[in-house]
């Protein structure tokens, strides 16, 4: 009798060890296949922003290209609209000058000493418009990178909570 108890308890810790053996198998598979799960989302989700990205940029890009192309074509006219008549007629103020500069350089002017409407030497009107037209060409060209950036973070946002 004890040797069939022993024999049953033989069997018995044979049994459960091939069960615990069966269950940390199964767990391990569960945890590889869980593991693989994660990485293919993860696959999933860098090209979906990769994708994402590439969208953003080549529209970025391409609005970039028409605002430089503007401001090409408005540069070439400033000719036609800023005659040498025109030059000749108006005089460009020091103080005009002084102020256009910084503004440009977003610095407050300071003491501006001398007589401010006295001509500046060498700067004519259309000099002017091109600078004016050079300025706002940056601006948009400018507001198209912050759209652009502005989609980028929608796209991400987006992606991070479908």
């Amino acid at each position: 009798m004890t040797r069939a108890l022993a024999l049953l308890l033989v069997l018995v810790a044979l049994v459960g060890g091939f069960v615990l053996i069966e269950n940390g198998r199964r767990h391990a598979a569960e945890e590889r296949a869980s593991r693989a799960e994660d990485a293919r989302r993860e696959a999933e989700a860098t090209r979906d922003l990769a994708l994402a990205s590439e969208r953003v940029v080549v529209r970025y890009v391409d609005r970039v290209q028409v605002v430089r192309a503007n401001a090409q074509i408005i540069t070439k006219e400033i000719p036609i609209y800023v005659t040498p008549t025109a030059d000749a007629a108006c005089t460009v103020p020091v103080g005009f000058v002084r102020l256009h500069d910084a503004a440009a350089a977003n610095q407050p002017t300071g003491t501006s000493p001398g007589n401010l409407d006295a001509p500046a030497a060498g700067v004519a009107l259309s000099d002017v418009a091109g600078a004016v037209a050079d300025n706002y060409a940056t601006c948009h060209a400018n507001a198209e990178q912050v759209i652009g950036l502005q989609d980028y973070v929608r796209e991400l946002l987006r992606l991070r909570n479908p």
